[in-house]
């Protein structure tokens, strides 16, 4: 019965099989050509070597010449149109992989190493893919030429087989034993490859930390011990591969042994003629090359099996939030949804809603607990609490990154979840704290969310952002890389290219998340007009913890204790000394002794 592992992976192969027919073919006419060079040899030494006849040895082996060189042909061609085949097969299961990370929740990804997820993805798929492109090939032509070497040595003489076949049930048995081993010793080498591929993930992006705290000798400690346990999965797991692959193959050489000895014993009892044992000989010779292929095979499908299970591991990780078979008619935003261009105001109004919304990570108590509000269009409503408050989860609420566990979330009246993801995030758009920046062209980074971008409406976006002076002074301006994170940009210039990014997006509603938090309060102020021309007209969430930020907003929502405080205008929550007066204290008293300082300067 077919492991459920390969079963699942032959679905991939069954869109393919047209493709495959040929290959099938190839290899049929190159395990023909194969199978008829042992019969060459029965004629070579009864009718040419033992009847001295010059013209038969000059025929045949001509004809083993043409044999020869005509398999190499056709295994040359099968092998390239199969190796092609399986490597387009191996893509849709890594794209298929691909396009699942994308639905995952943020949930996911906190649980889970982001070095496991790459090796996964492309570790294991590539070790899929190598006994793919390898050995199935290989196990086609071997099954051929073996089934048809069998037939001949049969044909040729039944009781010599038979004796060659004494020793099968103890190759068979020990083939089964170092199996169990090997899938065992597979699944340990590829967690210690996955320690180190998470381990130099996070040490690269933390280096600037490892290197200013002097941490540079205990890293590399950490990387030689990681090292030293991949090296000693590696080394146990080839040992038993060695050992899978070959102890059955010895064992089974002895069978060879055994038909030498009775084969040798019938010729000089004249039953049996020298060209018959030596052609026999042949296909048994010939016979070794594809049983212990086969056995290698069998080894390696013990190391495909467990990167199938990894890779499946990844695939049956729950999507959270899913669109409806048949999502809503909602009219909103399917304009931009369909062509990424711009949304006019007309399709979406722009109002937001909680109503009654509960969520929980999978930490116990609740992030929200029963929040409901209400943004009206073209509002800006500030977000504040303390850390671990939900305020970020609020976020990833509106844009449908995660779905409440109770209550509904609503633009313009309609439940996020009877709408289509792509018109919830064509009309919503976030820029957090840390935007990311690809290593691209600033043109690139700023169009990402509308490639098909005109220059002009890039270059407008990036004058609205304030990015005029920073381009004039780039060597190549708007198509100057600007590296990896951005490295080429400072933190202010990386929160301009998001502005610019959300001024090309043009969304109906805005989200801020803790967009200000990295950047020192002169840069702030800057950056702070530039998400004020951003916001006009349009819904604004600004979630943070800085209090000028706060007091910029229409309303305040202030969460504590998963729940919400109070709301209002931000002055009046101020003036009533409540949670978000306490929340903000100690801000407004540096305020206060600040402007007290300018004056007191001044009078001096």
């Amino acid at each position: 019965m077919l492991d459920p592992q390969f079963r699942r992976a032959l679905a991939y192969v069954a869109p393919y099989w047209r493709r495959l027919v040929p290959v099938v073919v190839l290899s049929l006419a190159s395990t023909g050509a194969a199978l008829l060079v042992p019969l060459l040899s029965i004629d070579l030494i009864d009718d040419a070597l033992l009847a001295g006849n010059r013209a038969s040895l000059v025929r045949i082996v001509a004809a083993f010449v043409g044999l020869t060189a005509l398999g190499f042909v056709l295994n040359v061609a099968s092998g390239l149109r199969y190796t092609r085949v399986s490597a387009e097969i191996l893509f849709d299961m890594r794209l298929d992989l691909y396009r699942h990370l994308q639905r995952l929740s943020p949930r996911f990804y906190a649980r889970t190493r982001m070095g496991d997820i790459v090796s996964r993805l492309n570790n294991d798929i590539g070790e899929i893919q190598r006994v793919a492109a390898e050995a199935a090939l290989a196990w086609i032509g071997n099954i051929l030429f073996l089934a048809g070497a069998v037939g001949m040595m049969i044909w040729l003489d039944v009781r010599l087989f038979l004796a060659g076949l004494a020793v099968l049930p103890l190759s068979i048995w020990a083939l089964v034993l170092y199996r169990r081993r090997l899938e065992r010793r597979v699944k340990a080498f590829r967690e210690r490859s996955a320690d180190i591929g998470s381990f130099l993930i996070e040490t690269l992006s933390a280096m600037r930390l490892v290197v200013t705290s002097n941490a540079q000798a205990r890293e590399a400690g950490r990387f030689q011990d990681r090292n030293r346990s991949f090296i000693d999965a590696l080394m146990a797991m080839q040992r038993v591969t060695y050992l899978a692959g070959g102890m059955p193959g010895v064992i089974l050489s002895a069978g060879m042994g055994m038909v030498f000895l009775y084969g040798g014993f019938r010729v000089l009892d004249e039953t049996l003629s020298m060209g018959t044992l030596g052609g026999f000989m042949m296909y048994q010779m010939r016979l070794m090359g594809p049983v212990q292929a086969l056995m290698g095979l069998y080894a390696s499908l013990a190391t495909a099996k467990v990167s199938l299970r990894r890779v499946h591991e990844i695939a049956d990780a729950p999507v959270e939030v899913r669109e409806e078979a048949v999502p809503a008619e909602t009219g909103i935003g399917q304009a931009k949804a369909a062509t990424n261009g711009p949304a006019t105001t007309a399709e979406v109004g722009g109002a937001v809603a909680f109503d009654d919304v509960s969520f929980s990570f999978d930490r116990g108590a609740p992030t929200l607990e029963q929040v409901s509000f209400a943004i009206a269009p073209g509002e800006t409503v500030a977000i504040v609490g303390r850390s671990g408050a939900g305020k970020s989860t609020v976020a990833d609420l509106l844009l449908r990154l995660l779905d409440p566990d109770r209550g509904a979330v609503r633009l313009d009246g309609r439940d996020l979840r009877t709408l289509p993801l792509a018109s919830v995030r064509g009309q919503i758009a976030l820029v957090d704290q840390a935007p990311f920046i690809f290593h691209t062209s600033l043109r690139d980074n700023v169009r990402y969310a509308r490639p098909e971008a005109r220059d002009e409406e890039v270059a407008e976006a990036v004058r609205a952002a304030g990015l005029d002076e920073l381009v004039r002074d780039m060597p190549e301006g708007l198509d100057t890389v600007v590296g990896e994170r951005g490295a080429a940009l400072s933190a202010g210039e990386r929160q301009r290219v998001a502005i610019a990014r959300a001024f090309l997006a043009d969304p109906r509603v805005l989200v801020l998340d803790e967009a200000t938090a990295a950047l020192d309060p002169v840069t702030e102020r800057r950056i702070v007009g530039g998400y004020e021309a951003l916001m006009r007209a349009r819904t604004t969430v600004v979630i943070t913890h800085r209090l000028e930020l706060a007091r910029r907003a229409d309303r305040v929502v202030a969460l504590d204790g998963a729940r919400v405080a109070e709301t209002g205008p931000p002055d009046e929550l101020l003036a009533q000394g409540g949670f978000f007066a306490r929340l903000f204290r100690s801000d407004a008293e540096r305020r206060v002794a600040a402007r007290e300082g300018v004056e007191a300067a001044a009078v001096q």
